[in-house]
């Protein structure tokens, strides 16, 4: 007892000698038995913690701190405090979804702080008080406010004299950046203002005291030029200017900044020539000057420091210097100069040190060096004019991940040792003159997910143990001389999405096909025979099936239309085929030309009036076996096509799936009165009411009680590329989608979840998708007003997408299919929860989930493996393109993309001309556009804009 009045004593002295407010002293003594660790901090920072606590709780974000659970703030999550306990010197509030900024003024009462996070959250402006109370505290060094919502113009920051770190990046900040603003900050050492949209010139007063070490300006709209003043901070270790709209030459003076170790000039319109100073700057180790305007050599010794060299997407000439990939260039690790005007041979010996050597779409002459280097992971040396063979030594740079060798004038045969790379995951040799046969040592490169020997010499049969290749995605193997038939073993191969083995002399049963080939099956221009076999039904994820220039015979079988659900091109043309031609959905484009005994099926009415003689027999004919065909759809079902997981029994629907949870997403009155579970249950249960399918999901038209119509879209829990067993995360994050608001994203208004399924509720767009509207219409209505709007509006929407501030929502399939239309001027960005719904790490190979739809796949995510921003921006260039030609993604096996930047320099061929022709004024607009599109589908990822600038410049267009 003794012990608990001498605690008492001690505590009642402590509210004493510090000033303890009443109320946090009537709490120590209340709650004695509980273990306190009393602070030492003064009672007016215990204040001022407990009313930037009240400040932040009123404002309803997720902050713990409570003096009630916890009485010393220097215990709460993110306060740190000098020890022991005496004063406040760091607070960290990042990631806590905070909005309002009302507790920043009270944060600069402590005079002791010196860190301050506030970092992506939600924050919008920075409030005066804050500047004025905060630029009076000497110890304040480091203010993050990145990844928020920050608008307006960059603050004035007066006083802030100890301020040695300022970080405002990713936010919206905006205008020019008046050289006062920052001038007086006389400590300042690193200055990160990336990725916001600031404008005019780079801005020079960067601290009086020129102690600047760190200047990141990337991703804004700066232009002019590099100004001379920055070379008079030599502190400088690193700067970042890349993405932005800098002109001008780089000068020889940068070559004095002895200090500096990274240089970021990336995605500019810098020109002139790279500076040979550089070389001179002993701590330099990585140079990125890549998608610029930049000519001449590349200069002599400057990767004598360099690790890292990137001078990419450029219009440099002249041959590679002898002693850039020298071995005495110990540091040296990537190399990039693909895409310029470089002649010559590749000089040797190389580095042993190089992971990375892209030397790609250049004029590169001689033979390929044979090399033996351990730390080589990806060797780049495509679209040149390399010839003799491919050196054996290769096969011993046991780390090689990439080797792409395609379109030289490479002979000779397959070297076997390439089989001995074991970590090999991409092997492009397509479009050389290698002949000889595949070797078998080929079939053992476990990891391979890409090979490509397409369009080459080679001849004899394809390895029977080919299907060892299990992780194997994509095999091209096309226009070549191999004979014999396909290896049966193929349907092992459980990780296949593409085939390609046109242009051969393939003969023989076609075996069955691994049942995940989703992106095409090619086997054109071969010497196959027969019927179609049966088997093929078992493709239903298949979008491209091309068997076109063969033998075979008999009918088209009916399970190509019916059960093939995920069908986009079907290619019959020029074999046997004879009876008449299945239904098919119309966005399945089907060629059937070439078949004599092939007979479509049409309507009476459509038979021409001049063949009065074979009007009673083709009338006959057709309607005999339109007569027989119709019975037997309509003994299977009742609707014109077979979804395969939507089937029912004959004459009877499915019972309503059973509501395990539904709730509503939208504060909307009108769709919450609206909306009726219930009858959206009865309307999923029959297939009749199915509008369209996506890769991922299958929508529904519910018409309600009240008269308004939903789309009500499926998700298939079933499916083991979609999260099982997590119904609570799926509704956590719908609540946090229902709340997203922009006009051209499609917003789920309410949710049902049942065993096997989710059903989200959007609002109807009666013009269906896009695809349909621009390639399937009959009336041609998408003028050029139309299809512009259209643009905008999908930027708009992923420019909203992509900067969400709790990081960018990204589109696992973004096609022309999956935007849908609310008129034919207004967009809707569909599937954009299903980057939280689907689980790639249960998908059966890890590019089936991000693969999107044939031809808008970027070419980067072959080895990557991952949806990025980037991705994204590339599928939308695609569909600009079809806006701007009219033609669909893939046409006859060509994707769009390749085939308009092969038409470079003969626009008025790309442009779609019904629209182009109807005045100079549309003309040069969908130039603009076409401009825009171009730089959304560059190979580069790092040189594709972002949103936000594609959206900015196809505004300009108007």
């Amino acid at each position: 007892m003794f012990g608990w009045f001498s605690s008492q004593l001690t505590m009642a002295r402590y509210c004493h000698n510090h000033n303890t407010p009443f109320y946090l002293c009537f709490f120590l003594f209340c709650y004695p038995l509980i273990p306190i660790v009393l602070s030492e901090l003064s009672s007016t920072q215990i204040t001022t913690m407990i009313n930037i606590s009240n400040s932040l709780n009123s404002s309803g974000s997720t902050v713990s701190w409570n003096i009630k659970s916890e009485p010393n703030p220097c215990l709460w999550k993110g306060v740190e405090c000098n020890p022991p306990n005496s004063t406040v010197t760091q607070i960290s509030l990042s990631k806590l979804f905070l909005s309002s900024s009302d507790f920043l003024p009270i944060v600069c009462q402590l005079e002791s702080l010196q860190i301050l996070d506030v970092s992506e959250n939600h924050l919008r402006t920075i409030p005066s008080g804050f500047l004025t109370a905060c630029g009076k505290l000497d110890g304040l060094k480091l203010l993050n406010f990145s990844f928020n919502n920050l608008l307006g113009s960059l603050p004035a920051f007066v006083g802030f004299s100890g301020l040695e770190s300022l970080d405002l990046s990713h936010n919206n900040l905006s205008q020019g950046i008046d050289s006062e603003l920052l001038g007086g900050l006389v400590a300042l050492r690193s200055l990160n203002l990336s990725f916001n949209n600031f404008s005019g010139t780079i801005p020079t007063r960067l601290g009086r005291s020129m102690l600047l070490e760190k200047l990141v300006l990337s991703a804004n709209k700066f232009d002019g030029i590099i100004p001379g003043e920055i070379v008079d901070y030599r502190n400088l270790t690193l700067i970042d200017l890349s993405a932005n709209q800098i002109s001008g030459s780089v000068s020889e003076s940068f070559g004095e900044l002895s200090k500096l170790e990274v240089l970021i000039l990336s995605s500019n319109i810098l020109s002139g020539i790279i500076p040979e100073s550089l070389s001179n700057i002993t701590s330099l180790t990585r140079f990125a000057a890549n998608s610029n305007k930049f000519g001449g050599p590349v200069p002599g010794g400057i990767t004598k420091h360099l690790k890292n060299l990137d001078l990419s997407y450029n219009s440099l000439s002249g041959s590679i210097p002898s002693d850039l990939l020298s071995p005495l260039n110990s540091n040296l690790q990537t190399v990039d100069l693909s895409n310029n005007l470089l002649q010559g041979s590749i000089p040797t010996p190389l580095s042993p040190e190089l992971v990375r050597l892209r030397l790609g779409s250049n004029s590169l002459v001689g033979m390929i060096p044979s090399v033996t280097l351990q730390n080589l992971v990806y060797m780049e040396m495509e679209n040149n004019k390399l010839n003799g063979s491919i050196p054996p030594e290769l096969g011993s740079c046991s780390n090689l991940a990439l080797l792409n060798l395609a379109q030289n004038g490479l002979t000779g045969a397959l070297p076997p040792q390439l089989g001995n790379l074991t970590k090999l995951q991409v092997l492009k040799l397509q479009s050389n003159n290698l002949a000889g046969g595949i070797p078998t040592e080929f079939t053992e490169l476990r990891s391979l997910s890409v090979l490509n020997i397409s369009w080459n010499a080679l001849n004899g049969s394809i390895p029977t143990t080919v299907s060892n290749l299990q992780k194997l995605i994509n095999m091209n193997l096309q226009g070549n001389n191999l004979s014999g038939s396909i290896p049966n073993t193929i349907a092992s191969m459980s990780s296949l999405l593409e085939l390609q083995l046109s242009h051969n002399f393939l003969s023989g049963d076609i075996p069955r096909m691994p049942t995940s080939l989703q992106i095409a099956l090619n086997l054109s221009t071969n010497l196959f025979e027969g019927p179609i076999p049966s088997h093929l039904s078992m493709l239903t994820g298949l979008e491209i099936l091309d068997l076109s220039n063969n033998k075979f015979s008999g009918q088209i079988p009916s399970f190509l239309a019916d059960q093939l659900v995920a069908l986009t091109q079907l290619i019959l043309s020029n074999n046997q085929l004879s009876g008449v031609s299945p239904h098919f959905n119309t966005w399945v484009m089907v060629n059937t030309d070439g078949n004599a005994g092939l007979i479509k099926a049409t309507t009476p009415s459509l038979v021409k009036k001049g063949n009065s003689k074979a009007l009673p027999i083709a009338l006959a004919v057709v309607a005999g076996v339109v007569a027989i065909v119709a019975i037997a759809i309509l003994a299977i079902s009742r609707h014109s096509y077979r979804v395969n997981d939507e089937q029912v029994d004959s004459g009877e629907d499915l019972p309503p799936p059973e509501v395990l949870q539904g709730s509503l997403l939208t504060a909307n009155a009108i769709h919450r009165s609206s909306i009726d579970f219930t009858t959206a249950m009865e309307v999923v249960s029959d297939p009749s009411n199915i509008e369209l399918k996506t890769r991922f999901s299958t929508y529904y038209k519910a018409t309600m009680p009240s008269g308004s119509s939903y789309f009500v879209k499926k998700l298939n829990w079933s499916d083991k590329i979609f999260q099982l067993g997590s119904h609570d995360r799926f509704e956590n994050d719908l609540q946090i989608f229902g709340k997203l608001s922009n006009s051209n994203v499609m917003t789920p208004l309410a949710h049902v979840t049942t065993v096997d399924s989710a059903y989200l509720f959007y609002e109807y767009a009666p013009k269906g998708t896009l695809f349909d509207a621009l390639h399937c219409s009959s009336d041609n209505s998408m003028d050029w007003a139309s299809r512009y709007s259209i643009a905008i509006g999908i930027a708009q929407g992923l420019a909203f997408l992509h900067g969400c501030t709790s990081g960018p929502i990204l589109l696992l399939d973004l096609s022309s299919r999956s935007i849908l239309l609310k008129s034919l001027k207004e967009p809707l960005i569909g599937d954009a929860e299903l980057c939280k719904v689907i689980d790639p790490s249960k998908s059966t190979g890890s590019l089936s989930t991000v693969a999107g739809s044939v031809g808008y796949i970027p070419p980067e995510y072959a080895y990557t493996m991952r949806v990025t921003v980037a991705g994204n921006i590339y599928s939308f260039g695609v569909i600009l393109l079809e806006l701007l030609t009219g033609k669909p993604a893939v046409s006859e096996g060509i994707e769009l993309a390749n085939w308009v930047l092969s038409k470079s320099g003969q626009q008025d061929k790309i442009l779609d001309s019904t629209i182009s022709r109807t005045s100079s004024a549309i003309r040069s607009q969908m130039l603009a556009v076409l401009k825009v599109a171009l730089g959304c589908v560059s190979v580069s990822p790092e040189a594709r804009p972002r949103m936000k600038s594609v959206l900015r410049m196809l505004l300009n267009a108007r």
